[in-house]
């Protein structure tokens, strides 16, 4: 025990030595030491300059809260930095400057870094409140990220496939892209500012178009578009996965995620997804645009609205061609996963009840490779009272339907229709 007091000791005095407080600004204190992990402690550091931290064994611990002063810059940008630590801070922003169109933490071009219980509250932007891209080994670990979306303009009007732009609510909790060896574990990513209510919804004209092209988008309905209207205006995610063909490796594990517009995003390849808690999302969660090799297991969906699990190509998915490999949806297992209380969440209203807790679909484009060989075993939907839903199950048709679903040992509860709109093989 004496021993241990000790070392207790000696490691808060070696952190005095190398504290932020000793110098101007948190800034001046990283420039002075470089690739050295540097103390802040207990209380306030206003800033309104981004903290910039690279090289080698570098970074940031301890108590202290950092608040952003410019709504038009990061709180922390990391880049170039290899086995750096940024860890039990708390970054924030004053009321005035909350929405911005910045992350909370930006890692760039990272290797082993370590973000580690720091909480990002009220970086409330479409960017991801802790963000990391083109990185590899890195890992985001027990932070909790709360408010971190906003009201925007969703604009696609420079896509052929959709043109046009619409207001709406944007905002991604943690947001990882061209990036492999990514261990995302054990965070909180909550929002309790933009819930979807129907007052909103009309106080933002939340879903009307703001522009239009004057040609339709490719995969745009006629009625969608002449209706200048979209039910989907709940952007973002409380944790996404993306930049297929790149990204690659992910381990997601234990998060719980609450009231985001999708759970958990991917676009991606090799990934684990166990044990998260995905509440009052209007999706649980989606993997698309040629993510293969998933394994979605052991998780809890709660109160979810368009569907839970949902499996589908889109239009990163491709052929192979004579400059680039295939690019395919499939060779993934969903198993003992728990979908409780489907269609009860905030966006049921928006959605109503011919949704489906499991949804494996054709893809967006006549060229994109149908989903292949899924394994669907041990699942359980479970709802209170009747459900609100119209198919258990509902698998995409046509020349490109999915193929090779195998499901078996669920416990599938017949919706208003039935289990499955089409045939299910064992």
């Amino acid at each position: 025990m004496r021993y241990l007091l000790a070392l207790f000791f000696v490691v808060q005095a070696s952190a005095a030595e190398l504290s932020v407080t000793a110098y101007p600004s948190i800034q001046a204190a990283l420039d002075a030491n470089p690739n050295r992990m540097l103390f802040v402690p207990a209380g306030d550091y206003p800033i309104t300059e981004k903290i910039r931290i690279r090289g080698e064994r570098s970074g940031l611990f301890g108590p202290g809260r950092i608040i952003q002063q410019s709504d038009n810059q990061p709180i922390i940008e990391i880049e170039n930095a290899v086995m750096s630590e940024v860890r039990d801070l708390t970054l924030t922003r004053p009321e005035g400057k909350m929405e911005t169109r910045n992350e909370g933490v930006l890692a760039i071009k990272c290797r082993d870094l370590v973000i580690e219980n720091v909480r990002v509250i009220d970086n409330r932007s479409p960017a991801g409140a802790i963000t990391l891209r083109e990185s590899q080994n890195c890992r985001i670990s027990r932070c909790l990220v709360r408010n971190y979306m906003r009201v925007s303009v969703d604009d696609r009007t420079a896509s052929k496939d959709w043109g046009y732009a619409f207001n709406c609510t944007d905002g991604t909790g943690i947001s990882v892209s061209y990036s492999t060896g990514t261990l995302i574990e054990a965070n909180r990513v909550i929002e309790e500012n933009l819930v979807p209510t129907p007052e909103i919804k009309a106080k933002h004209k939340l879903g009307d178009y703001v522009k239009k092209n004057a040609v339709k988008g490719a995969l745009m309905s006629q009625q969608a578009w002449d209706s200048g209207y979209t039910n989907n205006w709940q952007q973002g995610s409380g944790l996404v996965v993306t930049a297929p063909e790149v990204s690659d490796l992910t381990r997601i594990l234990g998060n719980h995620i609450e009231n985001a517009a999708q759970g958990i995003d991917l676009h991606t390849d090799h990934v684990i997804v166990s044990n998260n808690i995905v509440v009052n999302s209007f999706m649980g969660m989606k993997a698309m645009h040629g993510s293969r090799n998933v394994s979605i297991t052991g998780n809890q969906f709660v109160k979810n609205c368009l569907w839970a699990i949902g499996l589908m190509p889109g239009a990163a998915a491709h052929p192979a061609s004579d400059d680039k490999p295939e690019n395919t949806d499939g060779g993934s297992i969903i198993a003992n996963n728990i979908i409780s209380d489907f269609g009860h969440g905030a966006a049921h209203w928006i959605w109503g009840d011919e949704r489906s807790p499991f949804k494996f679909d054709t893809g967006q484009q006549p060229d994109d490779p149908p989903l292949t060989d899924v394994i669907i075993t041990g699942n359980v939907v479970n709802s209170i009272g009747k459900p609100r839903y119209k198919y258990a199950v509902i698998t995409g048709g046509g020349p490109n339907a999915p193929r090779g679903m195998h499901f078996s040992n669920n416990l599938l509860p017949a919706g208003t229709q039935g289990v499955c709109n089409q045939e299910m093989k064992p």
